[in-house]
């Protein structure tokens, strides 16, 4: 459930992206996000991945204890 809310914040941030997050080691603490955005052109690495972090920063502090992150720009 923590999951659907994580990318439902991520989308209403970032309208028209794709988003995917993932529980890879299945412990609810070590995710993934996947985020296609048009929105990320002309952006830096880093940039990019605030845009993903800041909607989602009190998760971040609490139940999630790493975030992987991957961007790309929709083509």
């Amino acid at each position: 459930m923590m999951l659907e809310a994580l990318k439902n914040k991520i989308e209403e941030a970032l309208p028209g992206a794709t988003v995917q997050v993932l529980d890879p080691m299945q412990d609810g603490e070590h995710l993934q996000a996947i985020v296609i955005y048009e929105g990320f052109e002309g952006k830096t690495l880093i940039e990019q991945h605030r845009m993903v972090t800041d909607p989602i920063k009190d998760e971040l502090k609490g139940p999630v204890h790493a975030l992987a992150i991957k961007t790309k720009v929709r083509e």
